[in-house]
């Protein structure tokens, strides 16, 4: 597959991108509660009420709760 190779130049103002939509992907959320974080194990972002301790490598790590890919399998069915 052939990737269409996307140049960018850094224009007078110091901006590099002209189309990327600013902001995060996660958006600012005005509660803590509400704010994701990423699981120690599988990299990916999730709700903090998705989220439970485990101890990993002799600390306690955030990570999916119950597991990864039980949130996973619950994801794709919907």
């Amino acid at each position: 597959m052939a990737r269409t190779e996307t140049k960018t130049a850094v224009v007078a103002d110091g901006l590099r991108y002209k189309s990327k939509i600013s902001g995060s992907p996660f958006g600012a959320t005005s509660s803590f509660g509400a704010a994701t974080m990423s699981c120690f194990l599988c990299g990916k972002h999730r709700a903090r009420s998705q989220m439970g301790t485990r101890k990993v490598a002799g600390k306690s790590q955030t990570v999916c709760s119950p597991s990864c890919k039980a949130l996973d399998e619950v994801a794709t069915a919907r």
